[in-house]
């Protein structure tokens, strides 16, 4: 991808292109209890994840809020003329960088949850 196209998708994410969050678990109680108390995190590659494991409800929350957040991707790829793969991991560093709080688990690169 060139550098153009780079800056192009970033600017789209950060000025709403790809609104993470609204397909996140904010504003829901059980979520955001899952993710303080380390059975959720954000993975690098733009999506939410079980660290270790959890009841039914969270693992079904967890698929909906990727499912969701993959329409936004497969949105935004069309609109940059970007894959979705580049959108993701673009949303998902930016998810690392400015939503993982101390003490919460994130995935990087090499496949390992890590605590913040």
């Amino acid at each position: 991808m060139t550098t153009f196209r780079t800056l192009i998708l970033g600017l789209v994410l950060l000025f709403g292109g790809v609104t993470v969050t609204q397909a996140y678990a904010q504003g829901n109680a059980q979520m955001e209890t899952a993710r303080s108390t380390g059975v959720i995190g954000e993975r690098i590659d733009g999506y939410l994840g079980v660290v270790g494991s959890a009841d039914a409800e969270i693992v079904r929350k967890v698929q909906d809020i990727n499912n969701r957040r993959r329409a936004l991707y497969e949105k935004t790829a069309a609109e940059t003329g970007t894959t979705v793969q580049q959108v993701a991991r673009i949303a998902g560093e930016k998810q690392l960088a400015e939503r993982v709080q101390p003490g919460e688990f994130y995935m990087d690169e090499s496949g390992s949850w890590k605590q913040k």
